[in-house]
Formats: structure tokens, sequence, C-alpha cells
């Protein structure tokens, strides 16, 4: 078994106090985690500016070389972990056993962050709109042909975030801060160790400085408000709550869920047979945990026949074993999670005008000795003023929701990705307006299809920089 502990810059920190990550249908340990408290976290942060300084020995350039080679190590090569090492199938196959997640998925989640890693040049070029790196480390200077001063500020030496366990996917969106040389200090989550343990094995072994990194493994309460208060930009994820406690906070960058909805407009909705496919993959895509995941599907008719037609897809859905190429659903590994999400969805479906589309394809919450299945749910809703319209779950679930379109913006509420469905243009140019929608699909687009050169729940480069004024002229020494 795996020990796995600490890193304080570079540093194994081998704890006392230690976790067991354990596989989620037997209970078999599967590594032993060091715990670490936040009063250790906030002494080390005393050195975040080393981290910066490490990263900043080498040129832009050369980091996005070394990352690029990350990238193939991260997805191919036999990698240091603790006091053992790992390949790349047996890490699908531990992070599978401890997050309930299927393997097919984990190899998917793999790769994605193989990809950002090997293509972060263009991802920079994007997101900067073409800014030379060089600007960002040094701070300031002119602007490739046109003569104008430029300077970015940054604003704190590390990027601190405090991860889930739910989501292998998200740790795409702390990469760049590598890139821009800041260092990095991360809370792993306690279910999913292996990303951000192995991102840091690939980058130290492609020959980044282990100093530039930390692991801050232990109860989120302790560590990870002790991180979230420690340093001057942080990433957090968690539900609705979480984002609502840091809502307004210019320091932590909260990622919660995405109420991602399609809508789909009075030009095409008669047609919507031909859009069958593109609803149903948006919906259940990475077993629906994913803030890209479409939770609502919105148009003005023939809702009740798109509910039905997606629980005819989706709602016969079995569970396999997650080594299965087949198996399309995660489990919930956390106590008492899945039948708590379902007594909130009962009460809803307990609403007048509400129709649980699945239950002719049997119990939806199928409960086992370690852990516990939500299969697919199809929901009906027949105006957005039902409770159910505004719900998000981990697991595929969706609300179709019968709306006109021209109340659709005012009443959709917050959606991280919205798929538009039209070619009517005034309609798109108000969605367009709509400061309540982030990433903007017109158009066939599934919702969890993301184009990785445009920012995600804001661009990473604003939140990092400060963008000010910078002037400078000789200065004269007068002879000694």
């Amino acid at each position: 078994m795996l020990n796995i502990p600490a890193i304080r810059w570079g540093k194994p920190y081998d704890s006392l106090e230690k976790e067991d990550v354990v596989h989620f249908r037997t209970g078999e340990p599967i590594a032993q985690l060091s715990q670490v408290g936040g009063g250790l976290l906030k002494r080390d942060m005393r050195k975040a500016q080393s981290a910066r300084d490490a990263l900043l020995q080498f040129s832009p350039e050369e980091i996005l070389d070394k990352l690029a080679v990350a990238g193939k190590l991260f997805v191919e090569a036999d990698l240091p972990i603790g006091d053992g090492s790992q390949t790349p199938e047996a890490f699908v196959h531990a992070q599978s056993a401890s997050t309930g997640l299927p393997e097919h998925m984990c190899r998917a989640n793999m790769q994605k962050n193989a990809f950002v890693l090997q293509n972060m040049p263009k991802i920079l070029d994007s997101l900067t709109r073409g800014l030379d790196l060089n600007i960002l480390a040094r701070g300031y200077g002119k602007e490739p042909g046109r003569d104008v001063m430029l300077s970015y500020q940054v604003q704190s030496p590390v990027l601190g975030a405090v991860l889930p366990s739910n989501s292998p996917g998200v740790h795409t969106l702390w990469l760049p801060a590598v890139a821009l040389q800041l260092g990095l200090v991360l809370k792993p989550g306690g279910k999913e160790p292996w990303t951000p343990y192995r991102i840091f094995s690939a980058m130290v072994e492609a020959g980044l400085p282990a100093e530039a990194f930390s692991l801050y493994p232990g109860a989120g309460g302790d560590v990870g408000s002790a991180l979230l208060s420690s340093v001057d930009r942080a990433m957090v994820f968690g539900g609705q709550q979480t984002i609502d406690q840091y809502a307004g906070n210019p320091k932590v960058q909260p990622h919660g869920p995405g109420f991602s909805k399609i809508l789909l407009a009075d030009d095409v909705v008669d047609d919507w047979p031909q859009y069958l496919d593109l609803m149903v993959q948006s919906v259940f895509a990475n077993s629906g945990r994913s803030c890209i995941n479409a939770s609502g599907i919105w148009a003005s008719r023939h809702t009740k026949e798109i509910a039905q037609a997606i629980a005819e897809k989706i709602g016969p859905t079995e569970i396999k074993d997650p080594t299965d190429d087949e198996a399309a659903l995660a489990a919930f590994t956390m106590p008492g999670m899945a039948p708590a999400v379902w007594g909130m969805i009962e009460s809803d479906l307990a609403e007048d005008g509400v129709t649980d589309f699945t239950a002719p394809y049997g119990e939806r919450l199928i409960q086992m000795e370690r852990c516990d299945y939500l299969k697919p749910m199809v929901v009906h809703a027949e105006n957005p003023e039902k409770q159910v319209a505004s719900k998000e779950y981990m697991f595929p679930f969706v609300s179709v929701v019968e709306c006109p379109q021209e109340e659709m913006i005012k009443k959709m509420g917050y959606s991280l990705i919205c798929t538009a469905i039209t070619g009517n243009e005034e309609f798109a140019r108000q969605l367009v307006n709509a400061t309540h929608i982030d990433r903007l699909n017109i158009g066939p687009i599934p919702t969890h299809k993301v184009d990785w050169l445009q920012p995600h729940e804001g661009n990473i480069i604003e939140f990092l920089f400060r963008s000010r004024a910078y002037q400078s002229a000789p200065v004269q020494v007068a002879a000694s």
C-alpha cells in the first residue's frame, strides 16, 4: 500500500496523522495519505515568494517546453508517488477505485489534463490576446509593433486551490498558473489525491523546480480555510454555499454548480428530434458530474415529447462495474449523500405540474453496502416557477422546462454554459448581452464541448495579474 506524504515546497513531509484512501465498494485501503494542519500551511506560506522566484529562473518559453514534456509523462510514464511509483493504468485504477468514477471516464479526464499541458502556448496566446509572456514575467514591457508600454503586476507569488474529490476534469483550470510562473499550493481532495500528485511528479520529472509546489492533504475546514486565508489568489471548488460564501472576494475564485442549459428557440423547436443526441450527451457525458453538463433544457413547446425521448435514451441505464468500458454511472461514495439528494428530488416531484419521465424505468436510488447510485432522471416542469427547474445534482439529472422564448433569458437564471440552438439573430443578440450567462454557444454545440482557448468562469490572466501604468526615465548620476 502506498504511503503518500504532504509536499512542502517540493520536500516530502510524512505526518504522524494519516488517513486511508479506500476502495469505494470494498473498503480496502489503497493508500495512506498524510494529514497536515492549517497552522503548518500558514507557516510555510512565509516562503511563498521563493516558489515564484524558482520558476522565474526559467524563461516562459522554457517552462512551456517543460509543461509539454510533463503532459506526455502524465499519460505515458511510470511516475513516483509517495514511497512507490504508479503507471498510467495504475493511476486510472486507483482514481476509479476511490472516487467511484468508471475507469474509461478517468482515462478521458487524464487526456484532458495532458491536452492542456501540451497545448499551453496556444491557450495562453488566446487568453492573453497574444501578449508576450516575458512582459508578465518582468512586470512591464513594450507591446511588439506598437511602441506602447504595458505593465501587468502579479497579485500573488502562488496560486492556491482547494480541490474536489468528485470530478478530476477540473484540474485543467489551475494548470496555466505554472506557465505564468506562479507556484502552486494545493489541498488535494481526500478521495482524489491522484491527479495533483501525478501532475506534480510529471512536472518535476520534466525539469520544473520541485520547490515551486506544495500539496497539503488534510481536513477541508482546517487546511482548506487556512489556504484560502493565507494566499492572495486561490480557487475553491464546492457547492452553492461555497459560491455564496466567496462571492465578491477578489482573492478567491469559487467554482461550483454550473446550471448549464440548452435553449431550443422557436425557429428550431419543431425540429427537436434533430438535436436529441446532442441533448442526451450534454446531460449524460461524464456521468453528469460536471458543471458543464446540461441540467436544464428549455423550450416553448414539445417539452413533454422531448422529456419522453430523453428518458427513453437514458432511463434504462444500468449500474455496471467501473472497469467495464460501458459503465456510464458513477457511484456516490460519501455515506448518506445519495439518499439526501433523493429526498430533495422527491420533495420537488410532489409539486403540481412536475412529472418524472424516468419513473417507468424503475427505482432511481440504488443503495449498496458501502456506496449508492442514482440512476438518470428526466423531469418535466410545466413552467420555470417550479422548484425543480433550477436544480442541479451530481448525476445525470435534467429538467425539461416549458417556457415562452421571450421569457427564457429573464427566468433561466445563472448558466455557466448556455447552448442556444437558434438562427434568430435578434434572440442571439439578446443572449450575447445577458450578463448571467458565462460561456455562450449559439448553434448545436453540446454543453460539455469546451473550447480551451477561451476563458472558463473568468479569465485566469485577469485573476492573477493587474493591469497598471508604468513609466520610466533615465536617471543622471552626478560625477563624484
